[in-house]
Parts: structure tokens; C-alpha cells; sequence
């Protein structure tokens, strides 16, 4: 299957600064050697169809994304439509750069004016819980098949699909989201004693107790909750749902459910609590920042990424050289701490030209990159529908990547913050 020519350009021509360089293990399953590949019939017509390319097709595509690890750079975005447009000249892609702070905003602005773009990359909670569910998105079923739907896992893809089956999200990646506390001051503080250190759990009631602990060691706000910009909520609305066992929306994704009982729960305790802090002008990244200096000792937005941040100290430590221990949101039970992650993807606004519907599709699907399993095959080409063209693929060299729980993070995805 020819899947995702920017996936193997990507995985192929950038693995010495992404794969390797990010400790990712690679597998060989296949041999270019070794490995033949069955022939195969083509009637003229769909060889001439898999010829055709996309070098006769042309349209103007907007693209808006937020800075999603190197999707914020536009230098590699910029190389990534170049390796596209080798293969449909005739697409002009034009990426718009969106900020957490004001994002939201301007696409909703643009929506309101029927201005939407034809692509934008975004979670599901916006692409199918609100615009999807206000019938502003495109059903992107016909572009994730059963391979597809095999590499994703299903926890991602029931979140992309709303209740009828229309899927508004083609995913892309995932990023788990996690506590860190800062080991060294709760040992000051004997506070480890509420912590499962070796599972990095821990439950709500030791949660509050090390919480106390730590306050009473310090004298001083222990962790901070926040709310700023779009992308400023992560760490804020995983621990809120996890404390007594609300959720962010409903199960059909259709309506968000904040105000539950669970969730208004959770949201007194921590008013109740002296170690907590409510600051709505800090965003996530400055509630990193504050937890690295010392001046907050508990960080609820965290990811592998930032554990293996090594810009001021090493990797692990604050910037004082304090253990950063990272940590499972804290729940009842602690064993059923749900994951909270930011699946982020393609979503299709639908802007009524079925032409450049179908292109944004394309596009979203070139554009797409599992990163779930590693290994090296020859894959040989096969008959379908690839975006505006039918016909057999070519055959290709397929890299699926793997990430351990050891290994570093693929950094065109989860450099977050």
C-alpha cells in the first residue's frame, strides 16, 4: 500500500535526525533481499489511472495548524510540501501557523464568516464533539481502511468517530499527558509515604495528603491550576476528571460534560485545598516553567517530552537539580486512573466544493503518519483509491515506527510545549 508518501519520506530521509537521534528501536521484519513481490495484472485503464499521478490536478489548499512538535516549525513543514508537491504540482498548500493563545478564536472567526480552512489539524473534542457535531466537517470514513483502522488503537479511533459512525478526524498522533512532582522536596517533606513510586500512582486521598505535606513543608503554593490560551487546559482538565471520575465529554462526544457531579467534585476539593492555586493567566508551558524553577513543586502538565528535557539541567532533574519524578493523574483507586492525552489530527471543514473536499482529503491522507510500530518491509503495491486517483501503487519500502515506554519520544510529534 502506498500509504503516506510524506510518511516514508519522513521516516526515510529524516531518520538520522529523528529516529536515531531519539533512541527509537528499529526492527527489520523484511528484506529488500530477500523478499519477492507477486506480479500483478493491471487492465490499461487502471495503469493509466496509477500513471496519471496528480500532476493534472490542481486547487488551492489552506492548511491551519498549531505547533504540534515540528508542525509548528514551518521550515519542516515547508519541506514536507515540497516532497508533496513532486508528486501533485498542482496543489498549493498554504499553512496557516495558529498560537494556543488566540487559535481558537480565529478559527471560530473564520468559520463565522465562511471563511473556515480546508484543512486544519486539531483534537476531537473541537473536530467532533463541536464542529462535527454542528455539521461543519467532512466525513473522512472513505480514507481510513481496515490496515488503518488495525494500526490505531481503539480508544484513539472511537474518539474520531461520533455516534452514527461519521468519522471528523483522521489521527495523527497522541500525546499522553501526566503529572511530575518534585521528588527531592517531598521527601523533605515526607510526603513520599503518599506516593506509589514504583507504579507512580498514587490515590486522591494521598493525593491531598502529600499535597498538605508539602504545603506545610514549604509554606508555599505546591501546584497551580490554570486555564490560559487553548492549549493551556491539558494538565487542569486531566486531574479535574480523574479525582473522583468525571470525563470531558460524553460518551457519544456529543456535549461536554464540565458541570457533572464528579467533575464539581473535584473542582471544590481542590478550592478547598491551601496547597492549590488557581492562576487563570499562566498556560501550560508557564506552569512548566514555574515547576522547573522550584516555585511550584507539582506540574500537572507533563509528558515524556518534558521528562526528557535536558535544556537547563539534565534530563529528569530541575533546573536546581531537584528528581523529577513524573506520575499517573491521581484517582480513587489509583489503579483506574483513565489516560488523558491530546490526539491530534486532519479534520476537513466542509466548504461546500466537493473538488477541494475530495484534494483536502488527499492531502490529509498523504499528510498522515502512524507512529505506532516500527519495522522496515517491502510492501508490494496494490488497487485502490488514492485521493483523486484509482489504480495499482506502486511497490515501496514501508517504515512503521515503534516507540518503547523506554524510548524517547519521536520529536516531530510530541516536542509539545
Amino acid at each position: 500500500m502506498k500509504k503516506k508518501v510524506l510518511a516514508t519520506l519522513l521516516v526515510g530521509a529524516m531518520a538520522a535526525s529523528l529516529l536515531a537521534g531519539c533512541g527509537t528501536t528499529v526492527e527489520t521484519t523484511g528484506s529488500s533481499d530477500t523478499t519477492t513481490a507477486p506480479e500483478k495484472t493491471q487492465t490499461t485503464e487502471t495503469a493509466e489511472a496509477g500513471e496519471a499521478g496528480g500532476s493534472d490536478v490542481s486547487a488551492d489548499i489552506t492548511l491551519w495548524t498549531y505547533p504540534i512538535g515540528e508542525w509548528g516549525n514551518a521550515e519542516t513543514v515547508d519541506s514536507l510540501i515540497q516532497d508533496f508537491n513532486k508528486e501533485y504540482p498542482g496543489i498549493n498548500v498554504t499553512v496557516e501557523y495558529l498560537d494556543y493563545t488566540n487559535g481558537d478564536d480565529q478559527v471560530n472567526t473564520a468559520i463565522e464568516g465562511g471563511q473556515a480552512p480546508d484543512l486544519i489539524m486539531e483534537g476531537p473534542e473541537r473536530l467532533v464533539a463541536n464542529w462535527g457535531a454542528k455539521g461543519l466537517m467532512v466525513d473522512l470514513s472513505d480514507i481510513l481502511d481496515d490496515t488503518d483502522k488495525s494500526e490505531i488503537y481503539e480508544s484513539v479511533l472511537s474518539a474520531c468517530v461520533n455516534k452514527e459512525g461519521a468519522t471528523y478526524e483522521y489521527p495523527l498522533c497522541m500525546t499522553a499527558h501526566c503529572m511530575a512532582i518534585n521528588k527531592t522536596v517531598f521527601e523533605e517533606a515526607d510526603a513520599m509515604q503518599y506516593v506509589d513510586a514504583e507504579n507512580h500512582t498514587w490515590t486522591t486521598d494521598d493525593f491531598f495528603k502529600a499535597m498538605d505535606a508539602v504545603y506545610a513543608h514549604t509554606g508555599q503554593t505546591v501546584g497551580a491550576v490554570y486555564c490560559s490560551g487553548q492549549g493551556g487546559d491539558q494538565g487542569t482538565r486531566a486531574l479535574i476528571n480523574n479525582l473522583y471520575g468525571g470525563t470531558f465529554t460524553d460518551a457519544d462526544h456529543t456535549k461536554y460534560t464540565a458541570d457533572s457531579a464528579e467533575n464539581v467534585k473535584a473542582i471544590q476539593a481542590l478550592v478547598d485545598s491551601k496547597a492549590i492555586g488557581f492562576d487563570a493567566s499562566i498556560a501550560g508551558g508557564d506552569e512548566i516553567n514555574l515547576f522547573r524553577q522550584g516555585v511550584l513543586n507539582v506540574a500537572f502538565c507533563w509528558n515524556i517530552a518534558q521528562q526528557l528535557n535536558a535544556d537547563n539541567n539534565d534530563a529528569g532533574l530541575t533546573n536546581d537539580g531537584d528528581e523529577i519524578l513524573f506520575m499517573a493523574f491521581p484517582s480513587e483507586k489509583a489503579t483506574d486512573t483513565k489516560l488523558c492525552g491530546g490526539i491530534w489530527g486532519f479534520g476537513v471543514f466542509d466548504n461546500k466544493d466537493a473538488n477541494k473536499i475530495e484534494i483536502a482529503k488527499a492531502v490529509a491522507e498523504l499528510f498522515g503518519v502512524k507512529v505506532a510500530k516500527v519495522n522496515t518491509m517491502n510492501v508490494n503495491g496494490r488497487y485502490r483509491r488514492q485521493g483523486l486517483n484509482g489504480g495499482y501503487t506502486a511497490d515501496w519500502k514501508k517504515a512503521i515506527v515503534t516507540l518503547t515506554e523506554d524510548s524517547k519520544s519521536i520529536e516531530f510529534f510530541d516536542s509539545m510545549m
